[in-house]
């Protein structure tokens, strides 16, 4: 099985990827929140930081891409070309309100026609490969039918699906149906994404799908980043090797920005990690009620 970190905008920048190498590894490819183009094809400072390659040495990254035009993504794909990097991938995932008004993320799957003529451009002039994160459709599963088709039409290098609808956004159940109806009809290779929170949920899912080879993680590995390694031997993250990731983590963020940024970006990754240990939980309670760094760092020392 190969191992993706799914992308989660806020919080699996290029400051947390560098801490997760190092101390556990065991990804096989990060995917970077997405990049959105802009109208006069520039960058936001914040989203080229996050792929510039000094920012990302010896990790396997791919960056990903939120548009509904072509010339965008073929601009935007170029510079990360020009990077160095060998793959982009397409996010028509994303169910944020804010996005999907504009026909970008889950609500550009409502649109067929003009996302076949979208992705008749970019696989017609893009150099590298590219990818592509979908969900089953905007307001049906039922649409994955049509868009399956669509999909199979082009030389698309992995078909990562999410198996819920924009209206699921992360509620209710990934449609495993729907997903083993999607795996027998795709002609391109195939990656999960959806809820595999545990070493129960990954073997539940092997049961089911045995030929998958792909599998995208992401807030299973945000609240447990020594996921993988328990997937594949069973050693199971200790409390040590949290706190020390969260030590790290702190110290990171610490290098680029003022105290109470990095006060909120541990406070996002510890309400995803206070549901994987039991002192993990507890401790959580305290870090929310903090309002300043020094404050969250003197009961953090109190765990240790």
């Amino acid at each position: 099985m190969k191992f993706y970190f799914a992308p989660l905008e806020g919080i699996t920048g290029h400051v947390y990827r560098n801490v997760h190498h190092e101390m556990f590894g065991g990804i096989d490819k990060y995917f970077t929140p997405f990049v959105s183009p802009t109208s006069n094809h520039s960058f936001k400072s914040r989203e080229k930081r996050d792929v510039l390659p000094e920012n990302n040495v010896g990790i396997p990254v791919v960056p990903q891409i939120l548009t509904n035009h072509a010339d965008e993504f073929l601009y935007t794909a170029d510079r990360l070309v020009e990077y160095g990097y060998r793959e982009i991938n397409l996010n028509l995932g994303c169910p944020s309100g804010t996005v999907v008004s504009k026909g970008r993320g889950s609500g550009f799957l409502a649109r067929p026609e003009e996302l076949e003529r979208f992705l008749d451009e970019i696989y017609d002039k893009m150099q590298v490969p590219v990818s592509i994160k979908t969900r089953l459709g905007k307001d049906s599963p039922e649409e994955f039918r049509e868009l399956i088709k669509i999909f199979n039409r082009y030389p698309v290098y992995e078909l990562t699906i999410h198996p819920r609808i924009r209206s699921d956004y992360y509620k209710n159940k990934p449609d495993w149906d729907m997903f083993e109806e999607a795996l027998a009809a795709s002609t391109n290779p195939v990656c999960y994404n959806g809820d595999i929170n545990s070493l129960e949920d990954y073997e539940r899912f092997l049961e089911r799908f045995p030929t998958v080879e792909r599998m995208m993680i992401g807030r299973g590995l945000i609240a447990n980043p020594a996921l993988v390694r328990e997937l594949t031997t069973g050693e199971r993250v200790s409390w040590q090797e949290v706190m020390t990731f969260a030590d790290r983590l702190c110290k990171a963020y610490r290098e680029i920005m003022p105290d109470n940024p990095v006060l909120f970006k541990m406070k996002e990754v510890w309400a995803y990690m206070s549901a994987n240990h039991p002192e993990a939980g507890k401790l959580w309670k305290k870090i929310k009620k903090t309002r300043k760094l020094s404050e969250y760092e003197r009961e953090i020392q109190k765990w240790e």
